[in-house]
Parts: structure tokens; C-alpha cells; sequence
């Protein structure tokens, strides 16, 4: 597919909150696409709105101002075109790995007359990808914080939608597993080219990932401060020349937007 279509855009996107009586913008005037088959990262310190520009985008939340559309159509809910990995691992305590993954199936399952089999060998397939083969008796309290996430993205996957939505998924994760984590989603991604959002505050994690980088403000509302492309191949070496120079321009331009 051609990498110039827009597969999901934002246009002059705006959203309010009401906080103890007063109205408290969160995000302002946000206008970007999102290229067929891109990776593209958002990238924003802590309170710049970048949870919630990601819920618009899944169709958790309406915007007050503005519109989000998927294939120039407007997102108005949650829908199996969009997979959504949350910061919280979001798992069933009482099923298994595999149940994790089968549960969305099978609701699909009732829609497109799938059978339970088929639900079972496509949640064996998707955690093969992200490496838990062998993993799929287990329970969540049995597996550490990475296979949790692991697993989150599993599930999101074997729904196969249009494009993924990861909302700071490895924050919770110490830094060794982070790294790890990173460099599985980068391998992912460049085996089926999945249209993906990444929201982060680490400007590394940004900097590994990316095709380009949207910067927000660093204060409420949230604005664009910039779009940033990341000409680096991959896989990347976050010790190599380009990439430190490139991340040092990143840290300087997110430094302008705060």
C-alpha cells in the first residue's frame, strides 16, 4: 500500500474537561495524519493530553471540538478497526493467557460465525508472535510485568485490526524489560507493517520506534509543536552517532514546546 494514504487523521481536534466547576482544556487545534503502515510515535511530558488524544482516536471519547476520521469517515466509537493496548496491563485475572487472548475472538466470533476452534489456533498464532508459546495455561499472577504487556498486545492483535493503539504501554516496566519490550514491538511492527500510534514521554523509546515524531506542548491544552521524521534504519543502535545527534534534537525542540 501506498505509505502517503492517511489512514487515520485528526482535524483541528479539541477536548474539555469539567474539573471542580471549571472547564479545563486538555487538547487544542490538534491537526496530523497517520500514513498507511506508519509507526508514528506521539511524544509529550506527563499532562500534555496525550491519553486522550489516543481515547479520541480509539473512539472511547468524543471530541468537543474538531474531528478524528479513519479513511476520511468520522471515528464516532470504538470499533474492531482499532486495537488499543492500555498503560495497565488489563487482564482477566481469572482466565488463562490463552483465554486473555481468545475472549475479544469469540465475541467476534459471534458476528462473523468464526468457530471456537478457529478463535483458539488464531490466539495460539498471535501469542506465538509475541513470543509466549508455552505460556498459554498460565494465569496473569504468574507472569511478569513484560509478558503481561506481552499478552495485552496478543489480544490486540488477533482482533487484526486496521491500526494499534499504544498508550504508554511499557512505563510500568523496569528499564532492561522496557528495552526489551521496545525491541519487540520494533520487530513486530516490521514483520506485518500494521498502521501504529505509540503515545510516550521517553524520548528514546521515541527516537527507537518512530518513522516521525509528533511533539506536543508540554502544558495544557495540548497542542503540535512540531512533526519530526526519524530517517534512521532499522533495526537502530540507540549508541550510534545518528541516533544520540537525532535524539539530541528531539530533547531541544520538546524543550522549546514546554
Amino acid at each position: 500500500m501506498d505509505r502517503t494514504v492517511v489512514h487515520i487523521e485528526c482535524d483541528g481536534v479539541g477536548k474539555s474537561y469539567l474539573q471542580k466547576g471549571r472547564t479545563v482544556p486538555v487538547l487544542e487545534g490538534l491537526s496530523f495524519g497517520v500514513r498507511e503502515r506508519e509507526l508514528l510515535v506521539v511524544l509529550g511530558p506527563g499532562q500534555s493530553g496525550k491519553t486522550t488524544l489516543l481515547r479520541l482516536m480509539a473512539g472511547l471519547e468524543a471530541p468537543d471540538a474538531g474531528c478524528v476520521r479513519m479513511h476520511g469517515e468520522p471515528v464516532t466509537g470504538p470499533g474492531t478497526d482499532r486495537g488499543l493496548v492500555f498503560q495497565s496491563y488489563m487482564l482477566f485475572p481469572w482466565l488463562t493467557v490463552l483465554g486473555n487472548v481468545e475472549i475479544g475472538l469469540d465475541i467476534q466470533g459471534r458476528r462473523t460465525g468464526a468457530t471456537r476452534a478457529q478463535a483458539r489456533d488464531k490466539a495460539r498464532a498471535y501469542l506465538d508472535m509475541v513470543g509466549l508459546s508455552g505460556f498459554e495455561d498460565y494465569f496473569p499472577h504468574q507472569l511478569s510485568g513484560g509478558m503481561k504487556q506481552r499478552v495485552g498486545i496478543a489480544r490486540a492483535y488477533a482482533l487484526e485490526p486496521q491500526v494499534m493503539l499504544l498508550d504508554e504501554p511499557f512505563g510500568q516496566l523496569d528499564a532492561q524489560t522496557r528495552l526489551s519490550m521496545e525491541q519487540e514491538t520494533e520487530r513486530i511492527w516490521r514483520a506485518n507493517r500494521k498502521t501504529m500510534v505509540f503515545v510516550t514521554n521517553n524520548i528514546d523509546e521515541a527516537v527507537y520506534l518512530a518513522d516521525r515524531i509528533a511533539i506536543l506542548e508540554g502544558k495544557l491544552p495540548g497542542r503540535l509543536a512540531a512533526i519530526r521524521d526519524v530517517p534512521l534504519p532499522r533495526p537502530r543502535d540507540p549508541m550510534d552517532v545518528a541516533f544520540l545527534r537525532l535524539r539530541e534534537e528531539i530533547t531541544a525542540m520538546q524543550k522549546l514546546a514546554l
